[in-house]
């Protein structure tokens, strides 16, 4: 994979070419213009392709190349309660504990790879004129469910954002540094899921499909708050497309494009380009690593009590520290005890897909719709959805009603270090309480601020005064 350039240059990045359609391996860098660059399905295609490169990311340890989803977990699971550093220290720490300042690193790093997701896009859609009537409603869709998903992301994290919706020049550089309110992305968000539910099909599963616009629109409504009939008869669709639960809970992990997934982010191991290094971070004395995303007592406390048949493929303890317990989703390196084979010869070029959306998660969501906001639910359909998540975890005692409480719970254990769990607190609106009391207990600064990322501020540098910074940084 190639350096991806920072935001203020986006409009001059090339475009990482790939073959394959699930497979994403860049070919050289092209060095013309996107103005004259896709002028056919199949150049086209190439910027398809490179969308899916941006959201892979670098597997590089330096700052200056983009992580992407690579290390998606600092911004989502370390700000929950599930996660934390080993050894409290640097930028990653500031995570954990409710001390992320503008400057940091990693923060700038997430925004501007989302931009770049982004701004490919936007060149897609700028093509679509070049595009044969055969090809150019599917490259539209596939092209709006990214930027879609690249915007829930940001929206989510750093609340009123720039919202840049087609190809810009160098001379309007105020549209990259004004901040347009939540209402306005949101409604860019809906309109593009709309497109894209209504022009794909399910034929992919490290691409763009229906199914995945279908959940990724149910879980904006719901994240809303607004149209909650709307997004069960999406999940409902998307129950009824032939997806399934996986049998044994480790296979949703360890094997590729199983019946489970409905959108990944896929990964080649051993190849420097196409891998991955994300669990080889998570692990103490793989490579250069030493060991971050640690989970905490409080987490393993819920998944000792929830997670049935789960919990071995949740955690395990570190054999070199055994006072530390590692995240046991996506092992690289693999583990005899728990019948996992080593994903790639060398754990920092893994080949695990990154998984995104998976039918479990629709399942939930499926009783959260149904909910709508309540307290609770005793109506057939939720539960029917509910235990089919925990016969599956061997947890097969019948329930007849499910609470908020008993859903948020549930969706910790199963979606555990997936990057879930802040979303989820954020939606059900339990943050502000659960993450002060965890902040409480830790020694944490944990104020309802944090609940929110600050702008990175060389954003705010380079905007001459256009952009505000976020209360409380």
């Amino acid at each position: 994979m190639k350096k991806i350039y920072p935001f203020i240059l986006l409009i001059f990045t090339g475009l990482l070419m790939s073959c394959g359609d699930d497979f994403l391996e860049p070919l050289p860098e092209s060095a013309v213009s996107s103005e004259s660059y896709f002028s056919n399905d199949e150049e086209i295609e190439s910027g398809v392709i490179g969308m899916y490169d941006a959201i892979q990311g670098i597997n590089s340890n330096n700052l200056t190349d983009n992580f992407s989803i690579q290390r998606e977990y600092y911004l989502t699971e370390m700000r929950s309660d599930n996660t934390r550093t080993k050894s409290s220290e640097g930028e990653a720490a500031q995570f954990e504990s409710y001390t992320v300042t503008a400057s940091n690193g990693i923060v700038s790093n997430y925004y501007i790879s989302f931009y770049e997701i982004i701004y490919r896009a936007n060149l897609v859609l700028s093509s679509l004129d070049a595009a044969s009537p055969e090809k150019a409603a599917s490259f539209e869709a596939e092209a709006k469910f990214v930027r879609a998903y690249a915007y829930f992301n940001l929206v989510r994290l750093y609340g009123d954002i720039p919202l840049i919706d087609r190809l810009i020049g160098p001379l309007e550089r105020e549209i990259s540094y004004t901040r347009v309110e939540t209402s306005e992305v949101y409604n860019l968000i809906v309109s593009d899921l709309q497109t894209a539910v209504s022009g794909l099909d399910n034929t992919y599963k490290n691409r763009a499909s229906k199914a995945a616009a279908q959940t990724l629109l149910a879980k904006v409504y719901l994240t809303q708050g607004t149209n909650y009939a709307e997004a069960q008869t999406l999940l409902e669709s998307v129950i009824g497309s032939g997806f399934s639960l996986e049998p044994n809970f480790k296979d949703v992990f360890y094997t590729e494009n199983n019946n489970e997934v409905i959108f990944a982010i896929g990964y080649t191991s051993d190849l420097t380009s196409d891998s991955q290094n994300i669990s080889a971070e998570w692990l103490n004395s793989v490579g250069r690593t030493s060991g971050v995303n640690y989970v905490t007592a409080d987490a393993r406390e819920a998944l000792d009590n929830l997670g049935g048949s789960r919990t071995p493929y949740l955690y395990r303890q570190d054999a070199a520290q055994p006072t530390q317990y590692q995240v046991a989703k996506y092992i690289p390196n693999g583990d005899a005890n728990l019948g996992i084979a080593p994903t790639a010869s060398n754990p920092e070029l893994a080949g695990n897909d990154w998984i995104i959306l998976r039918f479990a998660d629709v399942l939930l969501m499926h009783v959260e719709a149904i909910l709508a906001g309540g307290q609770q639910t005793s109506a057939t359909a939720a539960i029917n959805s509910f235990q089919r998540v925990r016969n599956r975890a061997g947890l097969t005692t019948p329930v007849t009603s499910i609470t908020k409480e008993d859903l948020l719970a549930e969706r910790r254990v199963e979606l555990a270090f997936e990057n879930h769990r802040f979303f989820d607190l954020v939606r059900f609106g339990a943050a502000q309480q659960v993450l002060s009391a965890f902040s409480d207990a830790n020694g944490y600064s944990f104020n309802a601020t944090d609940l929110l990322l600050p702008i990175p501020q060389r954003e705010i540098n380079l905007s001459n005064g256009l952009m505000s910074q976020n209360p409380g940084y």
